[in-house]
């Protein structure tokens, strides 16, 4: 049966729920029957049962359920379908997510690892220039030429084979073996394995850190790919062999091999090959220059490995000599050490990384050769002698740290002595700043039981100016009496000096607080510029850019002007006559207890200088020993030399 629409009434795809199939008992036609049957019309054409809608009996005759067997066999079908189905969604979506993932690693790979930085030398090799270009002096890692695989003989390429990648020719850049044997051994805890190939290494040297954790260990694996793909087997080698550690600061096969054997790895012995080539697993451990036996007895191991890879027979590698040590000097050493020497650290501080090339510095070659000159020109006996010159603005242009490097690399020039009379200037400049002036009258008597004038010499009721000229300390006791330690001291410290200094203390006139030369020197660069603290330094700003050295205060310029013209007058008619030039020179003189250091300080066309002559305690002769003699000549050579005009 079927309704006015055509729509059968049983076992058709299409029911009614029985909601919908109740009667409406208002409707028109709700008692008409047919066949046997009681119905009735809506009014609409729908047939309309009048038995109740909730009788099973009702459901079950005009809407029977489909039947059990063929639900059940699409179950079974389903069921044994699903697996294949979800399997071939996640090739599917696998194979897509691959795709992605190699996309982003090709992105990757060509963004941050440019093949060509596998040419950029290893190592932290510098250079450093001086103000005209000049190279002064070389220093940290030594990187010297690569090595071309082709001008290698065999017995040179064959132990690194061995002993690192004996299956290098025929892998494609990760050997799956070492791989599985390096994983399977780090997951049980341990030391960490390496497994690497040749080019995994080369990645790992160029691109990464040298921290063994598994990370970096799967980085590896995309990298070395990469690599294999843009570059043949011998640019591989050759830049590995060129790039790896060797122990002793060497880097690359040729400056190992001209640092263990004095000769080109070209020209190695068999046995030095693979000396050499036991080297990288451990390169600070095995140095053969600290550590010799070790890397014979790992030399020992890359033999073993030889004879298992087929380099050599049993009765080749136990006939072999042990390889004999040859050290050769890394470098020449630094012209002008002392210098090169302390600025190698002030570089990070303008900029400098570690991996700087060259350091540009202040270094004045011509100034230098003066100031070598100038400390050979006088005989100081057995003692030390320090030089620093620096411009106004505390460019060093010159250090000399003692009267022969090779003889003694302690550098004077930045310890601590005492600055005897030199420190005069900071009591005089704080008397001047408290309203006194050069010509006021002080008494240069002797202080009962205080402090001596050099030579017991008094000249009674003097200047200001006449006492700080000879260098009076009974007149330098008064004054700091007078205007307070306190004035001095934090005058002293504004100007640069940060020696430990008591303001109680009354031989702190005399300089007794312990000043380097360096330090002393950029103190009367402030007088000389009027400005101050000076600060010195020796490095040029690695980014080019001019810097400020301004000092943070400024001298009065009575004061000022005061302040020199007594320094003036100390070389021209004082204690630093020795020291007189033809042209305007200004300067102090200083000298310690028991002549031990003996000090002058001052300027000459344009440069600052201090130099110190300093004694052991147990030296016997000491009577040249004073500011006013070898310090003062030695000084007065050394702008003669530097300072156009000034012979």
């Amino acid at each position: 049966m079927a309704d006015d629409f055509g729509t059968p009434r049983r076992g058709g795809w299409w029911r009614r729920s029985r909601r919908d199939l109740a009667p409406a008992p208002d409707k028109p036609g709700y008692l008409e029957e047919s066949q046997g049957y009681g119905f009735g019309h809506d009014g609409f054409g729908h047939d309309w049962d009048e038995r109740d809608p909730h009788d099973d009996a009702y459901t079950d005759e005009y809407y029977p359920a489909p039947p059990d067997e063929p639900r059940r066999r699409g179950c079974i079908a389903g069921c044994l379908l699903l697996p294949f189905t979800l399997t071939a969604r996640l090739l599917k979506w696998g194979a897509v997510a691959f795709v992605v993932l190699l996309g982003l690693t090709i992105v990757w790979l060509a963004a941050t690892k440019p093949v060509s930085q596998t040419l950029d030398p290893h190592g932290d090799p510098f250079v450093l220039v001086a103000q005209d270009g000049q190279p002064i002096a070389r220093g940290g890692d030594v990187v010297l030429a690569p090595v071309e695989a082709e001008m290698l003989p065999a017995h040179v390429i064959q132990p690194f084979l061995a002993i690192e990648d004996r299956r290098f020719f025929s892998h494609w850049g990760v050997d799956p073996r070492g791989v599985a044997r390096a994983f399977v051994h780090n997951l049980g805890g341990g030391s960490m394995q390496g497994g690497s190939t040749i080019t995994m290494q080369l990645a790992k040297v160029t691109y990464y850190s040298h921290d063994r954790t598994m990370g970096r260990k799967l980085l590896e694996v995309p990298t070395a790919l990469w690599l294999e793909l843009w570059l043949t087997k011998e640019e591989i080698l050759e830049r590995y062999l060129s790039k790896i550690y060797f122990g002793d600061r060497s880097y690359g096969l040729r400056a190992a091999s001209m640092r263990y054997f004095g000769k080109a790895p070209e020209n190695l012995a068999p046995q030095e090959a693979i000396l050499l080539a036991g080297l990288p697993k451990a390169p600070s451990s095995l140095a053969p220059s600290v550590h010799a036996a070790a890397a014979r007895a790992r030399a020992d191991v890359v033999k073993i490995a030889m004879v298992d890879a087929g380099y050599l027979t049993q009765e080749e590698a136990r006939a072999m000599p042990d390889a004999r040590l040859r050290l050769q000097s890394n470098r020449e050493p630094p012209r002008y050490a002392h210098f090169t020497n302390w600025i190698r650290r002030l570089a990070v501080a303008e900029g400098y990384g570690a991996d700087a090339p060259i350091i540009a510095t202040t270094l004045d070659v011509e100034v230098q050769r003066a100031a070598e000159a100038a400390v050979r020109s006088v005989d100081v006996g057995n003692a030390e002698v320090a030089l620093v010159a620096m411009r106004p603005d505390g460019a060093v242009l010159a250090m000399v740290g003692s009267k022969d490097y090779n003889a003694n690399q302690f550098n004077h020039a930045l310890a601590g002595r005492q600055p005897g009379s030199t420190f005069k200037l900071f009591v005089w400049l704080a008397a001047l700043q408290q309203g006194m002036s050069p010509g006021m009258m002080v008494s240069d008597t002797e202080i009962p039981g205080g402090p001596r004038n050099a030579g017991n010499a008094y000249r009674g009721e003097i200047t200001l100016e006449d006492a700080f000229v000879h260098s009076s300390n009974v007149v330098a006791t008064r004054l700091y009496n007078q205007i307070g330690g306190d004035a001095v001291v934090s005058l002293a410290q504004d100007f640069g000096i940060d020696a430990a200094m008591d303001p109680a203390d009354t031989s702190l006139p005399l300089g007794t607080a312990d000043v380097s030369l360096l330090q002393l020197t950029a103190a009367y660069a402030g007088v000389a510029r009027g400005e101050y603290p000076v600060h010195p330094y020796a490095v040029q700003p690695a980014r080019g850019e001019p810097e400020d050295h301004g000092g943070r205060y400024r001298l009065d310029p009575r004061v000022h002007a005061e302040m020199i013209e007594m320094l003036r007058e100390t070389v021209n008619r004082g204690t630093g006559q020795a020291a007189r030039l033809p042209i305007p020179n200004f300067g102090k003189t200083g000298t310690s207890q028991e002549n031990r250091n003996a000090v002058f300080v001052g300027w000459a066309g344009g440069i600052v200088a201090g130099v110190w002559v300093y004694a052991d305690a147990d030296a016997a002769d000491r009577s040249r020993i004073s500011g006013g003699d070898a310090p003062a000549r030695i000084w007065r050579q050394f702008m003669i030399r530097a300072v156009p005009g000034a012979k």
